[in-house]
């Protein structure tokens, strides 16, 4: 560069001859030119493009095979050697080199180009992404809800066992409760949970469970192109960073409670950050969100499906390919089930009769041994074979309660145990340990002698007689007799009768 700038400087301002400068520098007539016209070496300039005899002719041919692929599965398209083995096959000669050259420079053409777009506040965008976590020590595959406010850039992340129409409403009902609001439109992917059919390139069928949220929210929707998630492109690139950012490492967790509170708490954090190019954080940011959100309904949207059902013989009744157990009181009966994405309620005129922790597994049972005692007491002799109680654990002081029962009544010391076990229908495990524990100290081993011990021993005390169903009556007081009044019975005179 030194030389070019002394070169320029001797001739256009010293006026040194161009001739003698070549003789000097001993450089060709058409480098001096170029010296003299550019400021700065301009580099190597190709005039046109370079021949290709081998490679050119089979271009067209190498950009149909490109465009065919966009109709074929991703992990089937061709790469540039499998495109090398057709070009021989139909009488290429050149090297491979060429070809993948050529894919290359075809395939980045053929890139798309997008045009940013303006976030206003109160517009969201929802999507889901899929990850690994070990949940109670197995390595398990969730599905985590993501709805981002574009304006803002806040974002709410939950997680869940798998995709399902209830898991749809928690979600959004989670998400309008942490942003204090319901955004006026959503963006969505094409989901099946929330598109039953499409009818055109923005005319979609909803499914009935999308439109009972969508009744109670009163939000509007925009549904993206098909394979054009780039228009809530937001959304997509925080499913890439929450899957990165917070589930890397894989988290370890207890249950998917931990997990979504985990999330939570990160959402929460990130309020606090403050995004390039904008001057104040998310957290102040999100304030015009909420100007522009809908105010949340009086009623929450209760996110369950509800079934009608009927129980079996074996008092179970089926939902979303599990069966739960009710009382055998109900069993033959018809009943309504409530799936939520935790739970199972399963109720009956109004009344909750089961309640059940979910199961997200296939044709699984969820029993509840209490369910079955009153039956077990018309058949004791079911009590060790009763599948509803395998796996049943209960405290010490009840295996030793069976045992002296039927060391003392025999035959009906089972009956009598399954008696005691029945005052867990209305007793919590603990208090009825308490009691048979109390019971277990001053040899009362019978039901009823167990039974007294579940009151609190101060109004134990007073109670003189309890009649089932009058608990009230407990608590009527009666006072002492007075022996002397019964003098007033004698005659006055104080004679004897």
């Amino acid at each position: 560069m030194e030389e070019w700038t002394e070169i320029r400087r001797r001739v256009l301002v010293e006026g040194v001859s161009k001739r003698k400068i070549l003789r000097e520098i001993g450089v060709h007539w058409q480098t001096l030119k170029k010296i003299l016209t550019h400021s700065i070496p301009p580099g190597y300039r190709l005039r046109g493009p370079r021949p290709e005899p081998k490679i050119g002719p089979f271009k067209p041919r190498i950009s149909e095979i490109i465009e065919s692929d966009k109709a074929a599965p991703k992990k089937q398209q061709h790469t540039a050697k499998r495109i090398f083995e057709r070009l021989r096959a139909e009488g290429y000669t050149g090297g491979y080199t060429q070809v993948k050259a050529a894919v290359v420079d075809i395939r980045t053409k053929n890139k798309e180009v997008f045009v940013p777009l303006i976030h206003r506040p109160g517009e969201a965008q929802v999507d889901f992404g899929y990850a690994l976590a070990r949940v109670s020590g197995a390595l398990t595959k969730i599905v985590f809800f993501v709805m981002c406010l574009p304006y803002s850039d806040a974002v709410y992340i939950q997680a869940f066992p798998r995709i399902c129409t209830e898991v749809m409403w928690e979600a959004h009902v989670r998400a309008f409760f942490f942003f204090g609001g319901v955004p006026w439109r959503l963006a969505y992917d094409n989901e099946r949970i929330l598109v039953a059919g499409i009818l055109g390139p923005r005319d979609r069928r909803l499914t009935d469970g999308f439109l009972q949220l969508k009744s109670h929210y009163l939000f509007d929707h925009y549904f993206c192109l098909v394979r054009r998630p780039n228009e809530k492109g937001v959304v997509e690139s925080m499913v890439r960073y929450t899957r990165s950012n917070y589930l890397v490492p894989v988290p370890e967790v207890r249950d998917m409670e931990e997990l979504n509170v985990y999330l939570e708490n990160r959402c929460r954090e990130e309020l606090a950050r403050t995004l390039r190019g904008k001057k104040v954080s998310k957290a102040e940011l999100l304030k015009e969100d909420q100007a522009a959100f809908r105010a949340l309904p009086d009623q929450p949207f209760e996110a369950c499906r509800k079934l009608s059902s009927a129980s079996d013989s074996l008092s179970l009744v089926r939902f979303d390919q599990n069966q739960y157990s009710v009382p055998v009181d109900y069993a033959h009966g018809t009943v309504v089930i409530k799936g939520y994405c935790d739970r199972v309620d399963i109720c009956r005129l109004n009344e909750r009769i089961a309640s059940h922790k979910r199961l997200w597994a296939k044709e699984d049972i969820s029993f509840e041994p209490v369910h079955y005692l009153r039956l077990l007491e018309r058949k004791p002799g079911a009590l060790d074979h009763a599948r509803p109680l395998e796996g049943w654990e209960l405290p010490e002081c009840f295996l030793i309660l069976r045992r002296r029962l039927e060391n003392d009544l025999r035959g009906a010391g089972t009956r009598e145990y399954i008696r005691v076990l029945r005052l867990l229908e209305r007793h919590d495990l603990h208090s009825v340990q308490r009691a048979v524990e109390e019971g277990l100290k001053i040899n009362a081993h019978t039901r009823d002698a167990i039974a007294q011990f579940l009151f609190p021993r101060e109004e134990w005390r007073l109670t003189t007689f309890r009649l089932d169903g009058r608990e009230h009556l407990r608590h009527v007081k009666v006072a002492t007799a007075d022996i002397g009044a019964y003098r007033t019975l004698l005659p006055a005179a104080g004679g004897g009768i």
